[in-house]
């Protein structure tokens, strides 16, 4: 991996090389947002199928924070203060509340590979947000132009016809919308706080907020009276099971770590990243057709991550 494309992509200036050891953990991370996070989509419609989606995303949250934050205290952490507490529930609220639980219920009535290329909507407004105020970040033409082709893209797959296959519905594009913001507010946010002393605490107090939020709206629309265990197939416990492990211990882990580390306009590109993945998985596994227009959008949204990625080697000529 080219060290001065590393340095490239730190959200500030940096003197003298990275460490080998830093270099792994930036590729592993990116491995996790862009790929495993991929897979996440298609487990979260196959869970859907079973329980209801926001306590899905309540239950993967819960079960993941508890795990990260009993972890970390058991190993000597600090206890959180209760400013702590309440910025860890603003976080959680914004990211995992009202974006992962929005995308998860999506999930439930839109294909899955569309759900995430309508995600792919955050790094712009990453860019956008990034850019406001007196340290924000002016993006460069290449983001800029970046951006605007994964938007043609995205443009594609909206469709008022429900039988327009390989489309998204007026509604369920207005939530996932609506998502895209609550995630893209709330990283920018949690960039702004004093970074903990055991970040993984921080992530896991997120995830139980984030999972509180979830089943208190779970709870709201009915789902407790609706919903049975014995409804919940092998199929159902196992995509759970690997929401819980890879899509928050492993891939939100990650996402957090990124933000601190990295320009906000990169860490965004899983969401372009990602609907490759969830697109193809869909096609193989959940008999999701690939459309003409399906694929012009993923090949758009490809391009897009490409020249936001490409930037600092732009940026040196």
């Amino acid at each position: 991996m080219d060290n001065e494309w590393l340095r490239g992509l730190q959200r500030g200036p940096c003197s003298g090389s990275l460490s080998s050891g830093v270099q792994l953990r930036i590729i592993l991370a990116f491995a996790a947002t862009w790929l495993i996070w991929g897979s996440t989509y298609l487990a979260a419609a196959f869970a859907v199928q079973d329980m209801p989606p926001l306590m899905v995303a309540g239950t993967r949250n819960l079960l993941a924070g508890l795990v990260l934050y009993g972890v970390t205290r058991g190993m000597g952490g600090p206890r959180p203060t209760r400013r702590q507490w309440l910025e860890a529930a603003v976080v959680g609220v914004l990211l995992l509340g009202v974006g992962n639980g929005a995308v998860t219920w999506a999930t439930g009535r839109e294909p899955s590979g569309v759900v995430a290329l309508v995600v792919s909507l955050v790094p712009l407004w990453l860019m956008v947000f990034g850019w406001i105020g007196r340290r924000g970040v002016r993006p460069s033409a290449i983001e800029v132009g970046g951006i605007a082709l994964g938007l043609v893209g995205i443009s594609l797959l909206v469709s008022t016809n429900p039988e327009t296959v390989g489309s998204v519905s007026v509604l369920g594009l207005a939530v996932l919308v609506l998502s895209t913001i609550a995630w893209a507010v709330g990283s920018l946010y949690s960039r702004q706080l004093t970074p903990p002393a055991v970040p993984l605490m921080a992530t896991g107090m997120e995830m139980l907020l984030g999972g509180v939020a979830l089943f208190v709206a779970s709870g709201a629309q009915g789902d407790f009276g609706s919903f049975s265990i014995s409804d919940m197939t092998t199929r159902g416990w196992l995509s759970l099971a690997y929401l819980v492990v890879f899509g928050s211990i492993i891939g939100f882990s990650a996402y957090k770590w990124l933000l601190g580390r990295v320009r906000p306009a990169l860490v965004g590109t899983y969401a372009f990243v990602n609907p490759v993945v969830a697109v193809l998985l869909g096609w193989a596994f959940a008999g999701e057709a690939i459309t003409p227009r399906l694929a012009a959008a993923v090949l758009l949204i490809v391009g897009a991550v490409a020249m936001i990625s490409l930037r600092p080697y732009f940026s040196r000529r």
